[in-house]
């Protein structure tokens, strides 16, 4: 009787605390009982450290050509039963040539080993721009190493997917911004004064929304100087993306402020001298921000996605940019894939990265209303 007791004490401090607690904390202990929105945010997570670190985790520099290398593919890591005992390890290359097809032929080289260690010697690079090293996360100190093969140029895959990972997934992130402020606003001044702004705000959204998404960025992307640098071109593919992608937010947003214009609290303040932006955007606006959060989380797959199509279509980034879409643009023809198919691992990472985003909203999106 009395475990019972006990039991049925802990239970009713639970119920109590959940009165008392937070929405962020009833969010959070919804959201980590979503096992696959937990397993998508560590695997985002793990994305967007990569991006901070890409200098450092990348194996060789992503634009450094090895010319006898040239289409190698994924080399394979050992781990027991070389000369070196226990231990990752890779053999050698030996390269041979077929006469009638003139395709080079790899094979490893049993008899010559290269251990894998931990923060080796490489290629120099300024880490942010900033730091000068020459440190990377692990490597060989001699010998070829291209743990995801190389490209028609010699170039090391796995380095360039590095970097890439950092182009298109902060391309993401400042989309997202610039939506995220597009929406916000635009919306919240539609739905608090309505009427003639309303109707105007309304009218623009409609007319963008009826605009072929494709079309449209082939348009916008194409008014880009091809004589623009890659940083600018970064810059201005983040623009056209959030130019397209702020009309669902403001819609979303449009709608709770023509639900919260008329609540007891907001006429309250406005009796008591608070300003329209005071409503809006100290009032208002933090009202529901856990959707705000919700909307924006699944709407970063898809701007990494819009990113990665023009990219592949040649209206995005373009070389020497490393993004993405970029790589895949080597994977276009069937031949290629077919002769070369580790050029479509980019494709891979991609899908990981998109299904983990999603994983993740769908986890934000059951526990923004944590009452349920």
């Amino acid at each position: 009787m009395a475990t019972i007791a006990v039991g049925k004490g802990r239970r009713r401090e639970r119920e109590e605390d959940v009165f008392v607690a937070t929405q962020w904390t009833l969010m959070w202990r919804k959201f980590r009982k979503h096992k696959l929105a937990m397993v998508g945010t560590w695997i985002v997570i793990l994305f967007y450290v990569v991006t901070l670190f890409a200098e450092v985790i990348a194996t060789q520099d992503p634009i450094k050509r090895n010319t006898e290398f040239i289409y190698v593919p994924p080399q394979p890591i050992f781990l027991i039963g070389g000369a070196h005992g226990f231990g990752p390890y890779i053999n050698g290359l030996t390269v041979e040539e077929d006469p009638r097809t003139w395709r080079k032929i790899y094979t490893l080289d049993k008899a010559v080993e290269h251990p894998i260690r931990f923060f080796v010697k490489g290629d120099p690079y300024k880490l942010w721009g900033i730091f000068a090293s020459d440190i990377h996360l692990f490597g060989t100190e001699s010998g070829p190493f291209f743990l995801l093969g190389t490209d028609d140029s010699g170039r090391d895959l796995f380095s360039r997917i590095i970097y890439g990972i950092r182009i298109s997934m902060s391309i993401g992130l400042v989309g997202v911004a610039f939506t995220f402020i597009l929406g916000s606003v635009l919306g919240a001044i539609s739905g608090y004064y309505g009427g003639i702004v309303d109707f105007v705000i309304q009218r623009v959204i409609e007319f963008i929304l009826c605009i072929p998404a494709i079309p449209l960025w082939m348009a916008l992307s194409a008014a880009v100087p091809k004589e623009w640098p890659s940083t600018r071109v970064y810059f201005a593919i983040s623009i056209i993306l959030s130019l397209i992608g702020w009309c669902g937010l403001a819609r979303v947003v449009r709608g709770k402020m023509l639900e919260l214009r008329q609540a007891d609290f907001i006429s309250a303040s406005r009796l008591a001298g608070a300003s329209d932006a005071w409503l809006i955007f100290d009032h208002m606006l933090p009202g529901f921000i856990s959707y705000l959060i919700v909307s924006l989380t699944l709407s970063i797959p898809g701007m990494i996605l819009a990113e990665t199509s023009l990219s592949f279509l040649g209206l995005g980034l373009r070389p020497p940019a490393v993004s993405l879409g970029v790589l895949l643009q080597q994977a276009q023809n069937v031949r290629t894939i077919s002769l070369y198919p580790w050029l479509m691992i980019p494709g891979l990472v991609i899908f990981i990265v998109v299904l983990a985003f999603n994983f993740m909203g769908d986890g934000l999106r059951d526990a923004a209303d944590p009452y349920k």
